[in-house]
């Protein structure tokens, strides 16, 4: 890694140590995740999102990044790091001042129209939705789960959801749900950033999602140097060319103060 431009790809696992659970680790919960088919079929499913969506919120919207995602904004800032591929929505790379980051699943501090395209902050709908719902006691019966949702146990029926108020269209948060496919745009820039990088650094995830596979396919036809930072076994294991079964905040930041960042 020294000398050499590293290209890094994250997951859930970097952003555990700020209080956001995994999906697939050691104590993850067990969850059925909304995929863009429920949300798009019915208005219920789009409440019952929402109203886990709006209380987990709360918490994820004030999770801090850790030492492993202020590592890595170090390492870009001495040089060292090109940039930064994301798994993760919690936006919580560029809170620590990485320059360079490329958001594959999108990011849940953003709203999107799927009918116009019109773009909201989180904060603002978030607010909304308060303010649309006074009287609503969800939080009595919850589960926390990742990407800053909560499972809600109690009717949503008469929960009120805010539109477009562009057009009066459908609000999703900005980020990629289970049964859609990363914008083609995003993965390029993703793919770009693996094309001009000397060494591939996977930290923290798993390697299930098939976006992280095939940019580590790209990495190993480049015959660059892979190392993954995870606890546990990854699908990009075999290709490695050395694999670190730790935490990624203590092991990106060994890294930073080896390099001299």
């Amino acid at each position: 890694m020294r000398g050499a431009r590293i290209a890094v790809l994250t997951g859930a696992g970097v952003s555990t140590d700020s209080g956001i659970p995994d999906y697939r680790g050691e104590g993850a919960p067990v969850r059925t995740p909304m995929t863009v088919q429920r949300f798009l079929a019915t208005e219920e499913a789009r409440k019952r999102y929402w109203a886990g969506s709006h209380l987990g919120w709360r918490h994820f919207g004030s999770a801090r990044p850790n030492a492993g995602h202020l590592a890595l904004a170090s390492l870009e800032a001495a040089g060292a790091v090109a940039g930064v591929v994301t798994q993760n929505v919690d936006g919580l790379h560029r809170r620590a001042g990485s320059r360079h980051v490329v958001e594959l699943h999108g990011g849940m501090d953003r709203v999107v129209c799927l009918d116009c395209g019109q773009h909201y902050a989180r904060q603002a709908i978030a607010e909304e939705l308060t303010l649309l719902n006074p009287g609503i006691d969800l939080e009595k019966s919850v589960r926390q789960a990742p990407d800053g949702d909560v499972v809600v146990d109690d009717d949503v029926e008469s929960m009120v959801i805010p539109v477009c108020t562009v057009c009066g269209g459908i609000l999703k948060p900005d980020v990629v749900f289970f049964g859609e496919f990363v914008p083609a745009p995003t993965f390029q820039a993703a793919a770009s950033l693996v094309a001009g990088a000397d060494v591939f650094l996977v930290a923290g995830s798993s390697l299930i999602v098939n976006s992280g596979v095939r940019l580590i396919e790209q990495a190993r036809r480049r015959k660059l140097p892979i190392i993954v930072v995870n606890r546990g076994v990854t699908k990009g294991d075999s290709r490695a060319a050395v694999k670190i079964d730790a935490g990624a905040s203590e092991t990106l930041t060994a890294f930073a103060e080896a390099l001299g960042s």
